[in-house]
């Protein structure tokens, strides 16, 4: 399953620069976020990503989601940042705050859904190998290490892909539990909360007090 990294020795930024060569070169790895292990690749390598979504057993046309270093890299790849949704990437990033909204147009990738959505799901992790990755790496497209209906890996060995799907795992042991991120999307009428998560609708609501849970 690629080779295992050890990221509890050794250098960070020499694993940073394996992940960064292996990606750059159209791989995909396992990386931990903050409660779950996850794939993740180059965001503008159109293969890698559909190699990953397959992997992950993405169903047509879905769109992986996308992890970014800051909030200033993510206003380069979304439009139409509402003042209530940059409060929260103020307040809420790094985090587990998942942010729905529209990409730039003319982005030169393809999420999964043939850039047909209209919307991307996007957010800034905190967890330190991330972080540091996406520091270099640009926006990644990540789908969960496991296949569709199976739990959230907590440990490496509960990723089950062959040897030559990944080019690196990157172990950081088993990773405490903890919510799912929270899902909050913007329309015209303000911020839906679509799934209440490790933040709750009242801490929405104490940055945006219009918004709703749907």
């Amino acid at each position: 399953m690629g080779k295992e990294v050890d990221l509890k020795k050794g250098e960070l930024s020499r694993h940073v620069n394996k992940a960064l060569k292996a990606i750059s070169d159209g791989y995909i790895i396992a990386i931990p976020l903050e409660h779950t292990y996850a794939f993740a690749c180059d965001a503008f390598k159109h293969d890698s990503v559909r190699a990953m979504n397959v992997l992950h057993g993405s169903p047509l046309f879905t769109s992986a989601q996308v992890l970014v270093g800051s909030s200033k890299t993510a206003q380069g790849v979304v439009r139409e940042i509402t003042p209530d949704i940059s409060a929260l990437m103020k307040k809420f990033w790094p985090g587990l705050l998942s942010l729905n909204l529209k990409p730039q147009l003319g982005l030169s990738w393809d999420l999964g859904d043939a850039n047909q959505l209209d919307r991307i799901s996007i957010r800034v992790p905190k967890s330190k190998f991330a972080k540091a990755l996406l520091a270099k790496s640009g926006p990644l497209a990540v789908t969960s290490g496991s296949r569709i209906g199976m739990p959230a890996p907590k440990e490496l060995s509960d990723i089950f892909v062959l040897h030559s799907d990944l080019a690196f795992q990157f172990n950081s042991g088993k990773l405490r539990q903890g919510a799912s991120t929270t899902v909050v999307e913007a329309d015209t009428e303000g911020v839906r909360v679509l799934r209440e998560g490790a933040i709750s609708l009242a801490e929405i609501q104490a940055i945006s007090p219009s918004a709703r849970l749907i």
